[in-house]
């Protein structure tokens, strides 16, 4: 009977489906903002907590913590990254060092994250020659998501190790019909 149950349980754990952050940071947050309603209006939204998905452009280390400036991409209700393609703008995410030290080995380019930030202000700064206004987040939590793991087939190798002497499977050695090569 025990071994039911703790089947149960187990199957139960695994088919459910759990947010990549803290579930009460993901029902306090807001979701699928617009970043450019924090750029016209910062006032309205200071200090408010937000769920923000995306993939770093850019992570250094300043005298304050970390600063992260990131692609943003809309997360679901469970904190996944949604289809990339709705990307709308960047956003920059300040991780301080008495909350947690992010080192940029790790929060590198091209690195997916998740992240429940407050936020505190709109920023001018600038991509390449543009001028940009960034909305800036304090993070509370952050999820890094695993690189993509890329498996390669071994390279084949055509010719045959033991040549001129070809094997059948039982490991009897045969003649190859092409060597030694036809004298004319």
């Amino acid at each position: 009977m025990k071994r039911v149950i703790t089947m149960l349980t187990a199957v139960l754990l695994l088919a459910s489906c759990s947010p990549v952050l803290n579930r009460q940071l993901m029902k306090e947050g807001t979701r699928n903002v617009s970043l450019d309603q924090l750029r016209e209006s910062p006032e309205n939204y200071t200090g408010k907590l937000f769920i923000l998905g995306g993939v770093i452009v850019n992570s250094k280390f300043t005298e304050t913590g970390t600063q992260i400036e990131a692609l943003y991409i809309p997360v679901d209700s469970f904190g996944y990254l949604e289809e990339e393609e709705h990307a709308g703008g960047r956003f920059l995410a300040l991780s301080s060092k008495s909350n947690r030290l992010l080192d940029p080995v790790v929060y590198k380019r091209g690195r997916e994250i998740t992240l429940a930030g407050e936020f505190i202000e709109s920023r001018k700064g600038k991509i390449d020659d543009m001028e940009y206004v960034y909305p800036v987040f304090e993070i509370k939590q952050v999820y890094l998501w695993q690189e993509p793991t890329y498996y390669y087939a071994p390279y084949y190798y055509p010719y045959y190790y033991n040549y001129p002497f070809l094997y059948d499977p039982w490991g009897r050695p045969y003649p190859d019909p092409f060597w030694p090569p036809a004298p004319w």
